[in-house]
């Protein structure tokens, strides 16, 4: 028997996964079709590398249509209660401090697929987002990684509703 995993994700993230997906198939399709014409139209495909190019880019954009496809149809939007600003939750932006350290850390907790360390978006699964859930401003927590514990402390916690 599977077990059910949730597929979590801001309003927001659905809207970039939504635009994602009707680029890829809207404009990076018909884009790679007219590669593809091009590249036959030069007679002999069999050693041709424009060809051959082309079809491994769609191959990998047609992969990556059904995996949108996939999240999209099974996303349930994070509802941001800004009722309760005193808890972590999916969709709550937080500000961590390095007790070590005493540098600060700005996160936003979010669902698997819209993770994005880059751009301070942690999954409610990563080590941190897993710690952080249902705490509380003040509250300390401990991450366990490969090089020790690492100490943080729940500075901040910003629930307000966003678009």
């Amino acid at each position: 028997m599977a077990i059910e995993k949730h597929n979590y994700m801001t309003a927001d993230g659905f809207r970039e996964l939504e635009q994602e997906l009707d680029f890829r198939k809207n404009v990076k399709r018909r884009d790679i079709s007219e590669r593809l014409n091009e590249a036959i139209a030069l007679g002999d495909i069999s050693e041709n590398a424009e060809y051959e190019d082309s079809k491994n880019e769609q191959a990998l954009n047609e992969g990556r249509v059904f995996e949108l496809e996939r999240i999209l149809q099974s996303a349930e939007i994070i509802i941001v209660d800004s009722s309760d600003k005193d808890h972590v939750r999916l969709g709550s932006r937080v500000i961590l401090r390095d007790m070590e350290l005493k540098e600060d850390y700005k996160y936003e907790l979010v669902g698997t697929n819209e993770a994005d360390p880059l751009r301070n978006k942690i999954s409610n699964e990563s080590p941190v987002g897993v710690a952080v859930l249902g705490k509380k401003k003040g509250n300390t927590i401990i991450i366990k990684a490969p090089a020790g514990s690492l100490k943080y402390k729940i500075v901040a916690i910003d629930n307000s509703a966003k678009g």
